[in-house]
């Protein structure tokens, strides 16, 4: 009977998610954007604070005319920004200048619920991704 009521529920739930994109063809360039890297890697807790920038790359190529959403957590948590934010020339990797303190940890979210400006060339916004990571003392 649990195994029943579970594949309903799976039947249902694929069911739901076909529906939605039932009338829509689904392809790389139809669905949204992922973070695919980072620099630092998320969950890294030996980070050098010496680092000059933080990258995030996209699956695909973006919005690039200051189309961003760098989300702070706390102001604690932030990193302090140098400058500019850009894209690099491949159009996928966002890069913000920044200086890092010694054995804090750092929390950015690239998009979030409030704000997507990650978006693609088709204005789908990026799926939210949270960058979490710890520099060393």
């Amino acid at each position: 009977m649990l195994r029943f009521k579970i594949l309903l529920v799976a039947g249902m739930v694929t069911m739901g998610f076909g529906m939605v994109k039932a009338d829509s063809h689904i392809s790389v360039d139809s669905m949204p954007p992922v973070v695919v890297n980072t620099f630092p890697q998320a969950g890294d807790t030996a980070v050098d604070p010496a680092i000059k920038e933080i990258r995030v790359t996209f699956s695909k190529e973006m919005m690039t005319q200051e189309m961003w959403s760098w989300v702070m957590v706390s102001k604690e948590s932030f990193p302090r920004i140098t400058g500019d934010i850009k894209f690099l020339d491949d159009k996928r990797t966002c890069v913000a200048p920044v200086k890092l303190e010694a054995g804090k940890t750092y929390v950015i979210w690239f998009n979030s619920q409030k704000y997507n400006y990650f978006k693609d060339k088709n204005h789908n916004s990026a799926i939210p991704y949270m960058l979490v990571f710890q520099t060393r003392k």
